[in-house]
């Protein structure tokens, strides 16, 4: 039996539906006669698709636990009533998460250190890579570093070891921070909607070796980058955060690079930080995301 100091004080309800009238009285009016007060409400009607979305924030008047398994049970007949999908989670939950990298550092870096700052809420429980030169950093913050090399006609094993290794540890979320390897259709399948990609945004224009020195041949004005999540469909999941940035003719291409990691990391870090806290919802192939 978990002590008070451990039962969630704050909870999460992000929930879509067909649009029709009522959704926010019935959400709200359920709330009230539970005893919780509205800490924040955001919603959107997608007209296109006619899906509503929302998202509250809740808690109890004096700050009791809040029972998410009541709530849960109470809340079902509306939700049935109006056709929802919907989650509802303790706003402090942590995700158990695993961050994939090969051998570019900076997103690893500034992914574990925002999180050691409390600005993430993970439970990193692994880095896995391909090879072995990030071990330094995961060690450095004591998260175990897991080296799982690939090639051609290992890689079926190395996915399936990546597939234990998520089902052993109850992982929430796999981070590709800047993962050199094409992951297979069945694994995008098995983490679909729980996989999170970073690239620079110049794709499709500047594929394959040195992208930024075909940008800077091309004098490029802008650079960026995009997080989404992953899909079979390579780079082109449902994106979540893209973060854009100036440039001009003065930069050569090692401070375009420079440039393009700074994107990098900024918008990877939101989309995880987004995700974890439940602010993402997919609209088809788009996504809806309650800042």
């Amino acid at each position: 039996m978990p002590s008070p100091a451990a039962q969630p004080t704050h909870g999460i309800l992000m929930l879509n539906c067909p649009d029709t009238l009522g959704i926010v009285y019935a959400v709200s009016e359920l709330l009230a006669q539970n005893g919780y007060t509205i800490l924040q409400s955001q919603q959107f009607g997608s007209r296109e698709s006619g899906t509503f979305f929302m998202r509250v924030e809740f808690a109890t008047v004096d700050d009791a636990p809040v029972d998410l398994e009541d709530l849960r049970i109470r809340f079902t007949p509306v939700a049935e009533k109006f056709g929802m999908h919907w989650q509802l989670a303790d706003s402090a939950r942590r995700l158990r998460t695993v961050i994939m990298v090969s051998k570019f550092a900076h997103c690893l870096n500034d992914l574990l250190f925002r999180n050691s700052i409390g600005e993430l809420a993970l439970d990193v429980v692994a880095v896995v890579s391909n090879h072995p030169d990030l071990r330094p950093i995961a060690d450095s913050f004591g998260v175990p570093f897991r080296h799982i090399p690939v090639t051609p006609d290992t890689k079926a094993q190395a996915e399936q070891q990546l597939v234990d290794l998520v089902d052993v540890e109850s992982v929430d979320l796999v981070v590709l921070a800047r993962y050199m390897q094409i992951l297979s259709d069945d694994l995008c399948k098995e983490l679909d909607g729980r996989a999170i990609n970073i690239h620079h945004s110049m794709l499709p224009s500047f594929k394959g070796a040195k992208p930024y020195h075909q940008a800077y041949a091309r004098g490029v004005k802008y650079i960026g980058a995009t997080a989404h999540y992953v899909t079979a469909d390579l780079d082109e999941g449902p994106i979540i955060e893209q973060e854009l940035i100036r440039v001009d003719h003065s930069l050569d291409p090692d401070a375009l690079a420079a440039r393009g990691r700074e994107a990098e990391t900024r918008a990877l870090a939101r989309a995880v930080r987004w995700h974890s806290e439940i602010r993402v919802a997919l609209l088809e192939n788009r996504t809806v995301v309650f800042q």
